[in-house]
């Protein structure tokens, strides 16, 4: 079947416009309360299901988590708050707290405006697609109040900030620290602005926080992972040694070097991967995603690592790592998964790996990365219709062919439908920079025609 409401990062979109809307958002938490009341959990007599509910900075935040808080406790399910915090740390809460679920209210990198909802199972993983399914039968389910003395009931979390701080620290060797090192972290404004910048003085960091003044409507606004040059810029005033920058719900990572270089997450992965190789700790493979650059694969393949291609989303990552036992996987927006570090990508975690390779061998970024040049890349986002059928549409198909033709195996072809928005993603990657901008933009200038037609 095919989901009606969830993407591949469950279910986003602008506030105020179906579904992110109080009334949708508060028969959805009904919906899965009532499909997680049908689990057999082996509680204690009297005890119910729990959900963890955390959110990231948006002001529409307070909106959502009442509306779901609504929903979750009519049908029967106990909640518990944790405030603004991280994607991962809620993945981590859960599993620490022995909860039956999480959710978590954010938009990732898309600005204030947006907003979105996302599960987590009891093992902090993203919820199987047969309970999303579960959920999305019930939402035009009527809501039934369960009688008064089986509401669901309602607290806040003590400490969770705390807690989570301690589970990044305790990812980092214990026979290493952070200390000689200066780092900037821009947390852009979201869920880690309060955390990040502790984690790494803790381990011993000379730290300088930016972007961890949020007001609701300043997330992810010329900051954070999505906006590097503002790190950029404050690595070189501040004579720091690296710079990290977060995304709003802290689940991607960049980082940039003490001259200012960018390194986005296909060259994290590489330096965490070729690390562990020395090290003997790599556990099988690497997966990557369709977008993954082509100098990546030719790399491994040349150091005899494993490499597998995922759809674009963290959940087709670690289905696959799932699926073949390995431990290691990302793209190069900045989600990096190290699932024996953790169950899900994490921004923060992910940065100590990077960290930890670089501490461990005295090396820098760059010497990390030497001969090793990514093929130039072009992305283009193209606005479409909901209903629109790109992918049967003959005259797209025939300049796509024209474009592989011309890069004569010394390139690549994308075209894919974002799973957050209604835009279609073409992405043109090869050895000529000219040729690739060349056929991106006539790529994406006749999607957008056949779509205006």
């Amino acid at each position: 079947m095919t989901k009606k409401y969830f993407g591949t990062d469950g279910i986003r979109g602008r506030v105020g416009t179906y579904p992110i809307t109080p009334e949708f958002i508060m028969h959805l938490g009904y919906a899965a309360g009532k499909v997680l009341s049908t689990m057999d959990w082996h509680l204690a007599e009297g005890n119910r299901p729990t959900v963890l509910i955390g959110k990231d900075t948006r002001v529409s935040g307070y909106i959502l988590e009442s509306a779901l808080e609504a929903g979750l406790s009519a049908a029967g399910i106990d909640v518990f708050l944790s405030g603004p915090m991280p994607t991962p740390a809620i993945a981590y809460l859960i599993r620490a707290l022995r909860l039956q679920a999480g959710i978590v209210i954010s938009a990732s990198h898309n600005l204030f405006e947006d907003n979105g909802v996302k599960f987590f199972s009891a093992d902090g993983r993203k919820l199987p697609d047969e309970v999303e399914l579960q959920i999305e039968s019930l939402i035009d389910v009527p809501i039934e109040t369960m009688p008064s003395e089986k509401l669901g009931k309602v607290q806040r979390i003590r400490d969770a900030s705390g807690r989570y701080i301690e589970f990044c620290k305790s990812s980092f060797p214990y026979h290493l620290d952070l200390r000689g090192l200066k780092i900037v972290v821009d947390c852009a404004n979201g869920a880690a602005y309060n955390i990040a910048g502790h984690v790494m003085h803790e381990l011993g960091a000379d730290v300088v926080t930016i972007g961890v003044q949020p007001n609701g409507l300043n997330i992810n606004l010329d900051c954070g992972a999505t906006h590097c040059a503002t790190l950029q810029k404050a690595v070189l005033q501040h004579h720091a040694d690296l710079g990290i920058a977060l995304d709003g719900d802290g689940d991607r990572i960049m980082m940039v070097d003490k001259q200012g270089r960018l390194y986005e997450g296909d060259q994290l992965l590489y330096i965490i991967a070729k690390h562990r190789k020395m090290k003997k700790l790599l556990k099988g493979g690497v997966v990557g995603t369709i977008m993954t650059n082509l100098a990546i694969e030719n790399r491994f393949k040349k150091m005899n690592i494993p490499f597998l291609r995922a759809q674009v989303g963290d959940r087709y990552i670690l289905e696959m790592l799932q699926e073949k036992k390995w431990y290691l996987g990302g793209e190069n927006s900045g989600h990096i998964v190290c699932k024996d570090k953790h169950t899900t990508g994490d921004g923060i975690i992910s940065a100590l790996q990077v960290l930890y390779a670089l501490r461990d061998t005295q090396k820098t970024l760059a010497q990390f990365l030497h001969g090793v040049s990514l093929y130039p890349q072009r992305l283009i986002n193209v606005k479409i219709h909901k209903s629109f059928d790109f992918a049967n549409n003959a005259t797209i198909k025939s300049i796509r062919e024209a474009a592989e033709t011309d890069l004569n195996g010394k390139g690549r072809v994308l075209i894919r439908p974002s799973g957050t928005e209604p835009v279609i993603r073409v992405m043109v990657e090869g050895e000529s920079k000219q040729r690739i901008n060349h056929w991106a933009e006539r790529i994406a200038q006749t999607i957008q025609a056949a779509s205006d037609t």
